[in-house]
């Protein structure tokens, strides 16, 4: 299965009339988050390389027309104005890593309306779902407040590749490392990881285990302790961690109970044992809200290993996410619908530090300092900028955060920042509606004429 048949079916089906009818002209379309999720005072733009490698290497083959004539039930001769579309616009985005806000365009499409159509689909897979991750991952690093903060999700993410973005994901908001070895490996990110359960069961006693473990692993090695009782598994470790003169750089791991708890009466063993370096890793089912806790409460906690719910971004798994046509051939669009109203024209963001962001038209002037977040990364269906890395995107976004008011970045009750509209879309804005609702405001009804003869009389 090729990704341009990674779509849905309404994309075919439009994009194969506009080709019968030639309306064909140049077209933009804007993918925009309508409203934050609870709980998010802001966003962390994601996703935008996965698009733009499906962008430049969009073309539909002869497999692609069968396929979509096999879903239509129809000849593939039907399909066949499809064969040979490629990609051949242009595409303006805010760039990876930046915080972003409700309305404003996350990416604009400019392109021949059946090209620009058929991108829908999968770019709004990609922005979304690695926006939703990101976002997660970046509340998770500001919930520890500078402690280490480590990817454990690749098992109960929604298969390999969501797995291997989440890693991504994590290192660009700031995180410390991955327990995914493709990611790992593919990206630079530095590799983290422990031992299951299973391991110490598998020996006679929890002491056979940590031996075991350290003979085979000369490195810093660290001990999940929390198989029988936690804190006699500290006891353990810590013994077998003296008796091996290994102590700086390894750590205990606790997975379940009360982490606040066992991890000060860990660090208490750790400490009465001279090992004052080893760490202590927690984990098991976290996620911004449970490290914010261990965090405002001084647990003695070293890592936080985020797994299931940063992984999926548990909280808030979906965003309210639009991809509109807001111009076509020249002419400005919206559409008018209740509570899904959209706002014409190509768009910029202007960013103030301290000011809210600006939402206004392509090519007006910005505000005082103002800088335009939407850069063009892809013209004639060639990128313009060199691939973006996670390490470039993660600076991106430490800059960004550091200049966002305190109550968006609360992780309990975030108060979301409300971009403000220039004057100049504003006016677009109502001069289109205005426009659109003299053409399609339904002509009022006539008043009922009633015959004379019908008439009451009034007489009895």
């Amino acid at each position: 299965m090729s990704d341009v048949t990674t779509t849905d079916l309404y994309e075919v089906t439009m994009a194969l009339s506009y080709l019968r009818e030639d309306v064909r002209a140049p077209a933009t379309f804007s993918l925009f988050v309508r409203d934050l999720p609870p709980g998010r005072g802001f966003l962390v733009a994601a996703g935008l390389e996965c698009a733009m490698d499906f962008l430049a290497g969009y073309r539909v083959e002869r497999q692609d027309v069968e396929e979509f004539a096999d879903a239509l039930h129809r000849p593939a001769r039907d399909l066949e104005p499809l064969l040979g579309l490629a990609f051949d616009g242009e595409v303006r985005a805010v760039p990876e890593g930046r915080a972003v806000f409700a309305g404003e365009p996350l990416l604009e499409v400019t392109a021949p309306l059946p090209q620009a159509q058929l991108a829908e689909t999968y770019l709004l897979n990609q922005v979304c779902h690695q926006t939703a991750v990101a976002s997660k991952a970046a509340r998770c690093v500001l919930a520890a407040a500078g402690h280490a903060v480590v990817d454990f999700s690749l098992r109960r993410t929604h298969g390999p590749w969501a797995g291997f973005q989440a890693a991504r994901l994590g290192a660009l908001a700031g995180f410390a490392g991955t327990s995914n070895v493709a990611a790992a490996t593919a990206l630079g990110i530095p590799a983290s990881g422990t031992m299951a359960h299973s391991y110490i069961e598998a020996f006679r006693d929890e002491e056979a285990a940590f031996r075991a473990f350290a003979r085979c692993h000369p490195g810093p090695v660290t001990f999940l302790v929390d198989t029988y009782d936690t804190v006699a598994g500290v006891e353990i470790a810590a013994r077998v961690l003296a008796d091996l003169r290994r102590g700086p750089g390894c750590a205990v791991r606790l997975d379940s109970g009360d982490l606040d708890a066992l991890s000060r009466r860990a660090r208490a063993v750790l400490d009465a044992a001279g090992l004052t370096g080893v760490g202590i890793v927690a984990s098991g089912g976290l996620d911004e809200y449970g490290v914010a806790r261990l965090v405002r409460a001084g647990a003695p906690i070293d890592v936080y290993a985020v797994g299931t719910k940063a992984g999926v971004a548990a909280d808030a798994p979906y965003l309210d996410a639009a991809y509109k046509l807001v111009e076509y051939d020249g002419r400005p669009v919206m559409k008018l619908s209740s509570a899904k109203v959209t706002a014409p024209g190509r768009k910029q963001v202007f960013r103030t530090a301290g000011r809210p962001d600006v939402i206004g038209l392509d090519g007006e002037e910005p505000p005082d300092s103002a800088r335009p977040l939407l850069r063009t990364v892809m013209r004639g269906g060639r990128r313009t900028v060199p691939p973006d890395r996670w390490q470039d995107a993660r600076e991106r976004l430490r800059a960004d955060i550091a200049d966002l008011p305190g109550p968006a970045c609360r992780i309990r009750d975030p108060e979301p920042v409300r971009p403000v509209v220039s004057r100049a879309l504003g006016e677009l804005t109502a001069r289109v509606r205005e426009d659109l609702e003299a053409r399609f405001r339904p002509e009022p009804a006539a008043a009922p004429v009633t015959s004379r003869a019908a008439r009451p009389s009034g007489r009895t």
